[in-house]
């Protein structure tokens, strides 16, 4: 909190003080001389007068307006000590009771009194005042504790865009690993942006949209950041939620504000995060809202490729969900170039692991290349909280430094979750659940296709009873025989379990619930059966279509689930020795479940191999090292 938020916050408390003290003493003023508790009216005042009962009255001070004199007050104080104000409804025939009674003796005091002009007319005006300051102060306090329009009370249509300083553009592109292809589209970018005249001279134009497309975590938020750190020009940042509001023509005006802004700051750069959130398709729905968002996306389409010309602003946005666009945000002329940001392959995943490993003290037997390899499919947060954790997990056991043991503890906690070796279980259940990955196991390592077992584990993990886990390796798409033995595994614990205790269990409601969503893909998606290679539709399905649909399905599942079953039952000594393993370790390695096979027993793997580099691509690398190299010298 800096000096100016904190000397408005001690100013705000000071103001509410003063104003709670003027109130209690206006209190207390309107009551002073009023601590009589007991019911003494005007009635019992006269009755008191009119029967000469004065013996417990000491005297009477009688308060008159000047203004209006037939009414008034009078004070009444007691021999005990005590006293009662009680207002006179007519002071005229209150001066008679006591004349008539020959009490006017008792009256001491009496004076007409008017209210000052402070009290009756400037007190109220300042204590009004004041409660208004303070309602206004409140609002321009919360106003700017939430970046609404850098403070400005109700200022719903300004740009909620944060400018980003220097000092804040803390990433470049040293710290995007992994994205070597990406990273090349977006240096041109920069390169315009730094010398725009070389690319003006030859009749070029620079895209005045990039779209950053891809899965949740696999870094296009640090890419727009490294834009940021690099480009050295003004970066707006904003999400595409910051637009909309209740209120209907905001968004529209916020879009508006954004542009007027980064048009005086040109060259300058944009970036929309999450913008399927102001973007998707016109018309998919009605009401307040979707008209909102829908003016909004029409402002900000104008805006992207309008009459109006928005030179050297370059808009870049990120989204998951490319899919739910507007076909007239993604033409060229808006967006013009969209880059595909997915998950890292084996070298990406290494680059990134040495970015993150910078910040964390690693033991000497930590082989990042390793880990790489077994993390197929993690994304560059995924890998990032994977260190994270293992990091965790050695501070917490008290080391200096992170091991591989830490790190591989990790991968289970972030791949299957936290093992709750505190949990009661049967012998019963435990005799099951070692069957059953047993059976995952066997089948795992029969089938060529299959990545191989690296642990298996009978510990409640998660959800789940057990598990078996794959070292799997980078696909970029599936053939028909590995879905097929895919389906194998998944089915290869229940099987376990029907041959061994003669019965079946829900502990295989997950691998049914995927053997049945991939057998369905297979069918309606892949082409994969012999009803021919079409894509079928739920919506445009017929009934009867539909029948030959699950038909075809249920033929795929039973045929995978018959192949699964006769490799166990004709293993079934085997796997009697690894579920016995199991209850005896709890955790096996993929390497000492194999041991209890004779050598050579399982069929070689049919892993993908990937050529090597040819001269000119090295050759190529090699240019591009020296001139990076140049550069930086």
């Amino acid at each position: 909190m800096n000096k100016d938020t904190t000397f408005k916050t001690i100013l705000m408390y000071i103001l509410i003080f003063v104003f709670i003290l003027i109130s209690f003493t206006m209190y207390k003023n309107i009551n002073l001389h009023n601590n009589g508790n007991f019911d003494y009216t005007y009635s019992s005042l006269v009755n008191d007068i009119k029967s000469n009962n004065n013996n417990n009255i000491d005297y009477i001070s009688i308060k008159t307006s000047e203004d209006i004199y037939d009414k008034g007050s009078v004070i009444v104080y007691f021999i005990n000590g005590s006293r009662k104000a009680i207002p006179i409804p007519s002071m005229n025939a209150f001066m008679e009771v006591l004349h008539n009674s020959n009490s006017l003796h008792l009256v001491e005091t009496f004076q007409p009194t008017k209210p000052s002009i402070f009290s009756a007319t400037y007190l109220p005006l300042i204590i009004i005042i004041i409660v208004v300051f303070i309602v206004l102060l409140i609002i321009t306090q919360q106003a700017k504790g939430s970046g609404g329009g850098g403070g400005r009370v109700l200022s719903f249509g300004k740009s909620k865009a944060k400018v980003l300083t220097e000092g804040q553009k803390t990433a470049s592109f040293k710290d995007v690993a992994g994205l070597k292809e990406e990273k090349h589209d977006l240096e041109e970018v920069v390169d315009f942006l730094k010398d725009p005249k070389k690319y003006k001279d030859i009749g070029a134009r620079i895209p005045k949209g990039i779209l950053l497309v891809g899965p949740p975590g696999t870094g296009k938020t640090l890419l727009a950041r490294a834009i940021a750190g690099e480009a050295g020009v003004q970066f707006f940042s904003i999400s595409g939620s910051d637009f909309v509001e209740m209120f209907v023509g905001v968004g529209a005006s916020r879009v508006r504000d954004m542009f007027e802004e980064a048009k005086k700051n040109k060259p300058c750069l944009i970036f929309i995060d999450e913008i399927d959130a102001v973007g998707r398709r016109r018309g998919s729905g009605l009401g307040g809202g979707h008209d909102e968002r829908e003016q909004t996306l029409n402002q900000l389409l104008v805006e992207m490729d309008g009459f109006s010309t928005n030179e050297n602003i370059i808009i870049i946005a990120a989204t998951n969900r490319v899919d739910i666009l507007d076909p007239a945000l993604l033409r060229p002329g808006r967006f013009d170039r969209q880059i595909y940001v997915g998950a890292p392959d084996v070298k990406g995943r290494e680059e990134i692991l040495n970015v993150h490993a910078k910040t964390k003290k690693l033991a000497q037997n930590v082989n990042l290349e390793e880990v790489a390899k077994t993390t197929s499919g993690f994304t560059g947060a995924q890998l990032e909280n994977l260190l994270n954790e293992a990091a965790i997990i050695s501070a917490r056991k008290g080391k200096q430094e992170i091991s591989m043991e830490e790190i591989r503890k990790a991968f289970i906690k972030v791949g299957v979750g936290t093992e709750k070796k505190s949990r009661v279980i049967s012998q019963e259940e435990r005799a099951i659940t070692a069957y059953h990955e047993a059976g995952h196991a066997i089948i795992t390592e029969m089938l060529p296709l299959m990545d191989k077992v690296h642990i298996i584990s009978i510990i409640p993990t998660g959800g789940a009873g057990g598990y078996t886990m794959h070292l799997p390796v980078d696909k970029g798409y599936f053939s028909k025989n590995y879905l097929t033995q895919e389906i194998m595994v998944l089915f290869g614990g229940r099987i376990a379990e029907e041959i061994i205790f003669d019965d079946i269990t829900t502990g295989a409601s997950s691998d049914i619930e995927r053997a049945s969503k991939i057998a369905r893909g297979m069918v309606t998606k892949y082409g994969m059966s012999s009803l021919g290679p079409i894509e079928f539709i739920d919506d445009e399905i017929s009934p009867t279509l539909a029948s030959s649909i699950d038909e075809e399905i249920k033929g795929i599942i039973s045929s995978c689930y018959d192949k699964a079953r006769k490799i166990l039952t004709e293993n079934i000594d085997y796997l009697h020795s690894t579920a016995n393993l199991l209850l005896e370790k709890e955790k096996i390695t993929g390497d000492e479940f194999r041991n209890l096979f004779p050598e050579n027993f399982f069929p070689e793997k049919k892993l993908p191999t990937y050529p090597e580099k040819d001269e000119d691509e090295k050759d190529t690398n090699k240019n591009e090292n020296i001139e990076s190299e140049s550069k930086e010298n």
